[in-house]
């Protein structure tokens, strides 16, 4: 007898917290906080959702989520936009380091 099975385990993003909060360890873009739901699929249908247990950090840019959850404290995440260059802190509306001018 044969079984072939179609589906499997994957996350998606259920809801934006905070928008470009850090930035993404893939493509080095801005990343979102997101609450995210673990999603069973059967054939490619959905088949089960349930919610994660604490929220990521999502890239749009290359569709990154890490697999694992990672705690994020208030600190961590008002800390996570840093300039790489001169490493301060830095708004996530800047598209420039507003101390060394350098680009985010």
């Amino acid at each position: 007898m044969f079984f072939f099975f179609a589906g499997g385990l994957e996350q998606q993003v259920r809801q934006v917290l905070k928008s470009g909060v850090g930035r993404c360890i893939n493509c080095g873009t801005r990343a979102d906080l997101v609450e995210y739901e673990k999603v069973l699929k059967l054939f490619f249908v959905p088949v089960w959702r349930w919610p994660g247990k604490e929220p990521l950090l999502y890239c749009d840019n290359c569709r990154f989520m890490p697999q694992e959850s990672v705690s994020l404290s208030p600190a961590a995440v008002s800390d996570a936009l840093r300039c790489r260059f001169c490493d301060r802190s830095v708004e996530a509306h800047f598209r420039f380091c507003p101390f060394c001018g350098s680009e985010l």
